[in-house]
């Protein structure tokens, strides 16, 4: 479906769309052009190699046409983050192999950013371990989220923490925008760089019963991007009760002018449909 520019009564908007919750009826390398057929020229994506931290460099490179050849702009790639979706909830802070599997990415997602032009980088925090010192998971966050940040800047791109909700994700520690941006000032204060930030994902924090408005108002300058769904479902805009327009337009007053990334469900109708809401 086309749909005309600008959305939603007129005011300039910058959406992107999640390719790891949108199109995957399609194979992962047909999803930048199933984007760009539907008018957007951004999209963002999960680490797609849920397997493997360090894929071949063909599945790299074979990516990065995709995504060309679709005129289509990376503005937001996660760190290997383990089975997403599925029962992981990032490896960063799970000791052993896991948390290997995240620094061995750092480098490898970091250049994959750079080669697309990506300038954010979500490093999911992971899950709380059963017998593990939530201390000492969180000592080891910090190790491994200070080197992901000097890889980030290196490349002139953001790093993000992004807090979850707790009833789909109940073992995650960062469950409000406190939390999350908590974090940040963490490694910002480790690193000396300032380049992490906060991802406010509007869908998790009402999820958690927040004040979306309060949250926005407090925390605007500290978001580096913004990813929505409405609630409850998980859907579309205007699928649920969220007043997403508001809420949008509340970030934009506040100052926030980054991407805004399209974070849902389409449900049963093929995600090229699921985009009408966009038609002023």
């Amino acid at each position: 479906m086309a749909y005309v520019s600008p959305p939603w009564r007129g005011t300039e908007q910058r959406f992107d769309v999640n390719l790891s919750i949108l199109f995957t009826e399609l194979p992962l390398l047909e999803r930048p052009a199933a984007a760009a057929a539907a008018g957007f020229t951004a999209v963002e994506l999960w680490w797609p190699w849920t397997d493997t931290p360090t894929p071949p460099r063909a599945a790299l490179d074979d990516l990065r046409a995709a995504l060309a050849d679709a005129g289509t702009q990376l503005v937001g790639l996660n760190f290997y983050a383990g089975l997403l979706p599925g029962p992981d909830r990032g490896a960063l802070s799970v000791p052993g192999e896991e948390s290997e599997r995240f620094r061995a990415n750092v480098e490898v997602a970091a250049e994959f950013a750079a080669a697309t032009g990506c300038k954010a980088l979500n490093a999911l925090y992971g899950n709380r371990v059963p017998g593990v010192d939530p201390a000492a998971q969180d000592a080891l966050a910090l190790e491994n989220l200070v080197p992901a940040a000097r890889a980030a800047h290196d490349i002139g791109a953001l790093l993000l923490i992004e807090a979850l909700n707790r009833p789909e994700s109940p073992d995650y520690p960062l469950i409000s925008a406190a939390s999350a941006v908590e974090v940040a000032d963490r490694v910002n204060e480790a690193t000396g760089l300032g380049n992490a930030a906060f991802l406010l994902d509007l869908y998790h924090l009402s999820m958690n019963g927040a004040d979306l408005a309060e949250v926005i108002d407090r925390y605007a300058d500290r978001t580096g991007h913004v990813q929505i769904a409405d609630n409850p479902g998980r859907g579309a805009p205007g699928t649920g009760t969220l007043p997403l327009e508001e809420l949008v337009g509340r970030l934009r007053k506040a100052g926030y002018d980054g991407w805004i990334g399209l974070e849902y469900k389409p449900g049963d109708r093929p995600s090229a449909e699921s985009f009408g809401w966009r038609t002023p």
